[in-house]
């Protein structure tokens, strides 16, 4: 059984973990009734003897003792991780892999990257190494982090290039929230394409999520039970709902129902590495098989059924219809239409009672819908996990690599494009230490480029077999 250990990096990523810290314990728990720590506990938690002090040892077989997260939490602002540190999963952190400061990036990429990067390097090497020797077998590093924040932007993408120095044979998952056209912070389009460029050149999979699209799935949830079309399937005050007119209003948290969503895709993603199944995935699958080209490594996520809760019974979905929800805009966590863009491969996870014969028969029904490139026609990953999400007998969890992602780009493009011609707050950069204009210009060079490939790409679509002409080997 392999290790994966979680970097939440920022205000958004902490916010995020922490979801996925609670539901992962929730899962685990609903499934080890027993209470022995096994091999999926193993993959994300450690087993510690507190009783000798300084956590003591790990401990490997037998009851479950006090259970340890594999994770480093990074913050320059200190409210986050507090309020984690006094919540209810307050022991499930080792005070030891927790950097935190006081003062905030100020929403500035350089700050975080250049300032921050510098003064923590040593610290945060340490402790990485730390957590990767608790490890028997590590096999992923998965960075949570947004894009438009300085911190998350910043200082999260040094992290990514310190985990290639340090690491360079563990596969390396983003999980990026990008910034919505009405982000309150101005300089995000600045943060997200200077981080954008280090995505590019150090990710092995970058999962990008749009706040707009959670929101737009939280509202749609927020309908369903306000119109009863859900009925009392629905706890009123759980997490994915408003909580109005119950005593929990003031305990819920304003991105709690947004978070949730992003650490069930995280859940689904992990499930083959936490659980058995018949037709298990390897987290490396994923990169080995869905990126063909080391850039393209931007996979568009969408999760069915979308109410993945474990305090939430929403019904089940008829399979086949699950399948057909995967590829529909609604289910989809970036603002994408994959169905009439050009697909380079796409992976299926299903999780629960599903056969293979299953797997085969929808992928046979939607293929004629679905628009692959020439040279990979036949480019379906499909993975099976036995063990189905709190509450659900399956769900499904679809990652394609798509063209539909390069709208979001050039989105992204032009709104730093509107700032940058006007050398808006551009000072507060470069008045750091390091931090040059040409850092500006490299930048949107890098995200120009590879939106030219994704067009080069989209240029194919419909055509003759032919192979890309961009693809150099050196001889």
């Amino acid at each position: 059984m392999t290790q994966s250990v979680v970097v939440q990096v920022g205000q958004c990523g902490n916010q995020v973990g922490c979801r996925f810290w609670d539901l992962a314990l929730r899962e685990h728990a609903a499934v080890n009734k027993k209470g022995i720590y096994d091999e999926a506990l193993s993959s994300f938690f450690r087993n510690v003897d507190t009783r000798s002090g300084d956590n003591g040892p790990d401990i490997y077989k037998g009851k479950i003792c006090s259970l340890k997260a594999r994770a480093l939490l990074i913050d320059m602002e200190e409210g986050v991780v507090n309020e984690i540190l006094q919540g209810p999963l307050r022991d499930v952190f080792d005070s030891k892999q927790l950097i935190t400061d006081v003062s905030g990036s100020g929403n500035n990429w350089a700050v975080g990257h250049k300032i921050y990067g510098c003064q923590y390097r040593e610290n945060i090497v340490e402790k990485l190494r730390k957590t990767a020797e608790h490890c028997d077998c590590l096999q992923c590093f998965f960075i949570i982090h947004s894009m438009g924040g300085g911190t998350g932007s910043g200082l999260g993408t040094f992290v990514l290039n310190l985990l290639e120095e340090e690491f360079p044979e563990v596969y390396r998952f983003v999980t990026s929230v990008y910034p919505s056209g009405e982000d309150d912070v101005i300089t995000s389009p600045y943060n997200s394409v200077l981080a954008m460029k280090e995505l590019n050149e150090h990710a092995d999979c970058v999962l990008p999520i749009e706040n707009e699209s959670l929101f737009e799935i939280v509202n749609k949830i927020h309908q369903m039970i306000n119109s009863g079309k859900l009925g009392s399937t629905v706890k009123q005050n759980s997490l994915v709902t408003s909580s109005a007119g119950s005593a929990k209003t003031l305990q819920e948290k304003p991105f709690d129902a947004m978070n949730n969503i992003v650490a069930n895709l995280l859940l689904n993603l992990t499930s083959s590495a936490r659980f058995e199944g018949s037709l298990n995935m390897d987290l490396n699958e994923i990169s080995m098989n869905l990126v063909p080209f080391p850039r393209l490594h931007y996979l568009v996520s969408s999760l069915t059924p979308l109410y993945t809760l474990a305090d939430v019974n929403v019904p089940s979905r008829r399979l086949d219809q699950m399948f057909s929800d995967a590829f529909s805009r609604d289910h989809q966590l970036i603002q994408a239409d994959p169905k009439h863009s050009l697909y380079l491969a796409c992976a299926l996870l299903v999780r629960g009672n599903v056969q293979v014969s299953d797997l085969r028969r929808n992928i046979e029904r939607l293929k004629p819908s679905l628009h692959f490139v020439s040279w990979n026609q036949e480019g379906w990953k499909t993975g099976l996990c036995s063990v189905p999400p709190v509450g659900h007998s399956h769900s499904l969890l679809a990652l394609a690599n798509n063209t539909c992602v390069k709208p979001t780009f050039i989105e992204l493009k032009d709104r730093f494009m509107k700032l940058y011609k006007k050398k808006a707050h551009l000072h507060h950069y470069l008045q750091i230490d390091g931090m040059e204009q040409s850092c500006f210009s490299e930048a949107v060079s890098s995200l120009s480029d590879l939106i030219e490939e994704y067009n080069e790409l989209d240029a194919t679509k419909g055509g003759p077999r032919i192979d890309p002409s961009r693809l150099k080997i050196a001889v």
